[in-house]
């Protein structure tokens, strides 16, 4: 399960040392620490990080098949999800240890920055290989992030990105070794922690203020 850690003014959240699926309980455990990190006083920054070969695989669909009468109430908090992170007062950086698959790489993509491991280890979206479409508030995740043609060309083809290639289309803002990935992570997290509060909050919630929306909308939140 999910576990909070403090160095310095920087807050990693270890998100766990398997698949890091998106079980309810997962929700409730990175939610909780979400509460942790924002309602702490003065600088301060997130990193969000995990143990062994996966970052996050997202999506916890054997949990979803068995209790498909919950599909939407499911959705609804995955959504809560990326859109308090995107929205989060602090600086964020995501980790990238592993593979990062599906709902797993569009939290990725709702940290500020991203660090991913160079020599091993995919960022894909392969929604358009498993038969599941993108949600509206995915959707606009996804396309607030990356360029028209990396967002094309992720969704459509459900490519898989290694280290060097998410560098090079823009998914990723720096690659390092196995070894330096968290380091790297908390070392650009920290030199932005003073901008924590506020300001950076409002900056936020203006900047993708459409993506909030989308990804805020319970009314219809599968289109």
């Amino acid at each position: 399960m999910p576990a909070l850690d403090r160095q310095g003014d920087v807050f990693v959240l270890d998100l766990g040392d398997g698949e890091n699926r998106f079980h309810p309980d997962w929700l409730a455990a990175v939610d909780a620490a979400l509460d942790e990190v924002e309602k702490a006083d003065g600088p301060r920054a997130l990193v969000t990080a995990a143990t062994g070969k996966f970052y996050s695989n997202g999506l916890d669909l054997d949990w979803l098949f068995a209790h498909a009468d919950q599909h939407q109430d499911y959705v609804v908090s995955v959504h809560a999800l990326f859109a308090r992170l995107l929205s989060l007062p602090v600086v964020t950086v995501a980790a990238l240890q592993g593979h990062t698959f599906a709902a797993g790489a569009m939290f990725s993509l709702a940290h500020d920055f991203r660090v991913m491991r160079a020599d091993r280890g995919f960022w894909c979206l392969p929604e358009a290989d498993i038969n599941i479409p993108f949600t509206p508030g995915m959707s606009a995740l996804i396309q607030s992030r990356l360029t028209p043609r990396t967002a094309h060309e992720a969704m459509v083809t459900a490519r898989r990105y290694g280290g060097h290639d998410a560098l090079a289309a823009g998914i990723v803002d720096h690659t390092a070794d196995e070894d330096a990935v968290r380091t790297t992570a908390v070392g650009i997290a920290q030199a932005q922690a003073a901008k924590a509060g506020d300001t950076l909050a409002t900056i936020k919630a203006r900047m993708y203020a459409p993506v909030l929306a989308a990804l805020r909308d319970t009314a219809n939140p599968l289109g």
